[in-house]
């Protein structure tokens, strides 16, 4: 599992995503009675359900939703495993394994730290986002609907795990306007705007960037298609004032590629040129990445 120093670090990242998440979810969303998206939004409304409806001896402050999360989330990982590879099925079941940990760990404090539930849901919707998206960028997820949104991003190139998050959310979010009251499901769903707002502002792998490099050296392509494994396109042009050729190459990477990138180009060519474009749409055949 930790075969060097990078995948130690990686697990590390992984772990203090896990705990974030389960941080912002106990002392910020569950104190106001507030519901999280995803399977972990479920397990919560199952909690509740066996709390007060089933009237089961669970202490108030011990959070069983993580053990219920890590049940629902046994068939999800066989498609982890069996769809996204070995890598991405081990960092996720160590995430999932954490976060079950540490969502019984963190106690819910019997009196709100914030009591005003809209400044709550902002707060817990950013820290659990962050949590989240720090996982992500590790190359794992958090388990439940982040699987699912991770395998439809890898077959679809217009989808993202915040995309994935929504739908599902509102299906959770109706479920809770059902069972509880209107009002508990919008500030649910503010919850479950700003953390999707933050994953994908954080999930760098599911930001698009254009790179246009203008060099002095011809093998640079080379070096980019061995190191990135990502197509080049280049050509030849003539620079207007001083009338040099230059070696002009466009590829597509992801944001999270761009240091990578920038090492790899630099190392080859120090006085490199490189303009780099944020954000923008790929149509074709483009490969995303974890």
């Amino acid at each position: 599992m930790f075969n060097n120093l990078s995948g130690l670090k990686r697990y590390l990242v992984i772990a203090a995503g896990s705990i974030i998440f389960c941080a912002g979810l106990n002392l910020f969303i569950v104190p106001v009675d507030l519901y999280n998206g995803g399977v972990v939004g479920v397990a919560q409304i199952l909690r509740t359900i066996m709390v007060q409806t089933l009237h089961l001896p669970i202490p108030s402050n011990v959070d069983v939703s993580g053990i219920i999360n890590f049940l629902i989330n046994v068939p999800l990982l066989y498609l982890a495993y069996r769809q996204l590879g070995r890598k991405f099925f081990c960092r996720t079941i160590f995430s999932v394994i954490v976060m079950t940990i540490f969502m019984s760990v963190i106690l819910i404090p019997e009196k709100p730290i914030m009591a005003d539930r809209l400044s709550a849901c902002l707060i817990g919707g950013m820290i659990t986002g962050v949590g989240v998206g720090l996982i992500l960028r590790a190359g794992a997820s958090g388990g439940g609907i982040d699987i699912l949104g991770v395998y439809l991003t890898l077959k679809r190139k217009d989808f993202s795990i915040g995309k994935m998050n929504l739908i599902f959310n509102a299906m959770v979010y109706v479920v809770c306007a059902v069972l509880f009251d209107l009002n508990t499901a919008l500030y649910s769903v503010m919850v479950s705007g700003v953390f999707s707002l933050v994953v994908d502002r954080i999930h760098y792998q599911n930001i698009n960037m254009s790179v246009m490099i203008f060099t002095k050296e011809t093998n640079l392509h080379e070096k980019i298609l061995f190191e990135l494994h990502r197509g080049v396109t280049y050509w030849d042009g003539v620079g207007a004032y001083t009338g040099e050729y230059t070696h002009i190459l466009v590829t597509i990477i992801s944001k999270y590629e761009i240091n990578h990138l920038k090492r790899a180009v630099l190392d080859v060519d120090p006085n490199a040129f490189i303009i780099l474009n944020e954000g923008l749409q790929v149509l074709g055949n483009y490969e995303k990445r974890l």
